[in-house]
């Protein structure tokens, strides 16, 4: 079962609304709407084509599917690929001609994780995917021990991203 978006809540810079993803959802939308999320360990990417007209965002939360049946398709990575580019294709877009940056990865547990943690290893396989796509990455900003807050008004602008304390 899919989880509907939530409603565009507020009107945004440029005359569109706010969509605000929580975990496991997609979303895509024209120019001049925001799209925005807060992320710790799991990762985030933002896709537009590069005149910046469409633009989506996903948020993944782990980068295997779940154990147990999880009934939000978007919540591990493969299942947010496969909707965050169909969401591209569905505004007539090619995904793998669209550029992207990618945000999150941290780790929210630095006194009790020393290696490898989920954060890290969610960006890493992204990081690998879209290099396997052959999509351009064109900005990151992953790992630390700090949330993030993500906004992207689409359109010309880069995203907006705030560390913020846990």
């Amino acid at each position: 079962m899919q989880r509907p978006f939530p409603p565009a809540c507020s009107p945004g810079p440029a005359g569109g609304g706010v969509r605000i993803l929580m975990p496991g959802d997609v979303a895509c939308e024209p120019r001049g709407m925001r799209l925005e999320t807060l992320l710790g360990s799991c990762v985030a990417i933002v896709l537009t084509d590069p005149r910046r007209t469409v633009g989506a965002m996903c948020h993944i939360v782990h980068r295997r599917p779940a154990a147990q049946c999880d009934d939000n398709p978007g919540a591990s990575a493969e299942g947010a690929f496969s909707m965050l580019y169909a969401s591209i294709r569905g505004h007539g877009l090619n995904p793998l001609m669209c550029e992207a940056w990618v945000y999150g990865g941290g780790n929210m547990f630095p006194t009790l994780i020393d290696g490898p943690h989920v954060g890290e290893l969610n960006g890493e396989w992204v990081l690998d995917r879209l290099a396997y796509d052959g999509v351009r990455v064109i900005g990151t900003d992953l790992g630390g021990a700090t949330y993030r807050r993500l906004a992207w008004t689409i359109g010309p602008g880069l995203p907006e991203i705030e560390a913020v304390s846990a």
